[in-house]
């Protein structure tokens, strides 16, 4: 057998190295020795090649061809990296330059698939003669082109918040192991995995809660944008028949006699209906909401079945199952953003899980992350109110003055004030909708509260024919205030 040795000739002769023809030689120092090199992680290609070869194969590195889609599996690694990246943000500072270099490169690599994704457009090419004729080009696809550049821009966007958090000094965080009696006090029971934050013992200065209010409704806007990207994203997926064989036959069934009669009442107010739900856990929101999806897939599916002998046959006037389809769909949208964080419905997880569109699935995982990460960060944020207004309020007991109002309608007070210069979200993102045809802009009418609180929700209480004409999320979005950026500020 051949093998590598090295013989010295003499006392202190040079070294003489046998080796196998066509391999390298150690790097040796002056003495003879083996030089020990720096040691190195694997390079940006290898890690790419790697992270492509785990896609191609589904996930299933034994090569035994169990493994997922192309689609889910690239899902799954936009989700499973935006988890190791951003599942260490606890505290409202800048992310450490070694997270967000990586998130920037591998979101990148992930991202870069969508190039790829290509239509066929008409487009004009001047012959040599000067005559033009007409040919198709091959264009990234429409949803891709409008979508991936815009969230890009919100995850800067959100990304520039955090650094907006450097060097301030008014508040601070504690490790749970060194805080008091006090600090204790002010931490949230249900998020006992998040450094407590501690402010001064009167409580933040007046200058840093607007400017924290100001943060937090940039957040907020990305918060909506993502979501409204996710839904119609979603909303574009087909319906897995698994799904549908699961269903119940109508939406009685789906709903619940008492939630249906109130659906279906001739007089219908969400905020009411919301009001007499049970919606104290997170497992009665995500129930109710996953009641509400089937229903609309039901009414949907018998307002557009043509057979009537089926057993998908229609019992009630389409213009009656239009109209409780809007309904269900409104409580779904004030459910969206009363409880942002909340877990996929079981509609969503089965249209992700049986989708096959690479693109659709890069869209909506990558919109979900953003709007995960935004609903983080406004999580913390209203940590340091809510401790700024303990703090107040220990305060004034001990001077014994009068307990001060509760921070978030001092802070609603504040905000409301008329300051010119307001703008829509679209306008706050440079966002032109000109690029499609599935997303139109109107002009913002206030925030959703401010809605729920006007006289015109009687079109929701009122019975009627809905318009024929079906608007977007994105649209219903807007028009509930959702897209109403923050106010400029002097």
């Amino acid at each position: 057998m051949d093998e590598r040795s090295t013989k010295s000739q003499g006392g202190g002769g040079s070294p003489k190295e046998v080796r196998k023809v066509g391999t390298a030689s150690a790097p040796t120092n002056e003495g003879g020795g083996t030089r020990s090199s720096p040691h190195k992680g694997p390079s940006d290609m290898d890690l790419m090649k790697e992270r492509f070869a785990k896609l191609l194969l589904g996930e299933d590195m034994s090569g035994g061809g169990k493994g997922v889609s192309s689609a889910l599996a690239l899902s799954n690694a936009i989700t499973n990296l935006a988890a190791s990246v951003f599942g260490e943000q606890k505290r409202l500072e800048p992310m450490p330059p070694e997270r967000r270099a990586r998130w920037r490169k591998e979101v990148d690599w992930l991202l870069s698939v969508t190039d790829h994704i290509v239509e066929l457009v008409p487009s004009q090419q001047q012959l040599p003669d000067g005559s033009n004729m007409e040919v198709m080009v091959t264009r990234q696809r429409g949803d891709l082109l409008v979508n991936i550049p815009a969230l890009r821009k919100l995850d800067a966007m959100l990304f520039d918040c955090l650094d907006n958090f450097k060097g301030q000094s008014e508040f601070g965080y504690v490790d749970s192991k060194d805080e008091n009696e006090a600090e204790k006090a002010s931490r949230h029971s249900d998020k006992w995995w998040i450094p407590t934050v501690k402010v001064p013992p009167g409580g933040l200065s007046d200058s840093t809660k607007k400017w924290l209010q100001y943060q937090k409704d940039c957040v907020n806007q990305v918060l909506k944008a993502a979501m409204a990207i996710n839904a119609q994203i979603l909303s574009e997926m087909e319906i897995p028949e698994s799904y549908i064989e699961a269903l119940p036959k109508n939406g009685r069934a789906s709903l619940g006699d008492i939630i249906y009669k109130s659906i279906t009442d001739e007089f219908f107010d969400p905020e009411h209906f919301l009001a007499a739900m049970d919606l104290t856990s997170e497992h009665k929101v995500l129930d109710l909401k996953n009641r509400i999806e089937a229903s609309i897939v039901i009414w949907q599916r018998k307002m557009n079945q043509k057979d009537g002998k089926s057993s998908w046959g229609s019992g009630v006037s389409l213009e009656k199952r239009e109209l409780f389809e809007e309904r269900a769909e409104t409580i779904l949208l004030i459910l969206k953003h009363q409880f942002p964080g909340i877990p996929q419905s079981s509609l969503d997880i089965t249209k992700i899980q049986y989708n096959e569109d690479v693109g659709h699935s890069v869209l909506e995982s990558y919109s979900r992350v953003l709007e995960s990460l935004a609903s983080a960060v406004l999580g913390r944020i209203d940590d340091v109110l809510y401790a700024d207004n303990i703090a107040r309020n220990s305060s004034t007991e001990s001077n014994g003055k009068q307990s001060p109002p509760n921070v978030e309608e001092t802070i609603e007070k504040t905000c409301s004030e008329e300051v010119p210069g307001c703008m829509t979200l679209m306008d706050f993102m440079g966002w032109s909708f000109d690029q499609g045809d599935n997303v139109k802009k109107s002009n913002s009418t206030g925030d959703l509260d401010e809605y729920l609180k006007d006289p015109e929700k009687e079109k929701f209480m009122v019975s009627k024919t809905p318009d024929s004409k079906k608007v977007s999320y994105l649209e219903r979005l807007e028009n509930w205030g959702g897209m109403k950026s923050p106010t400029a500020r002097q």
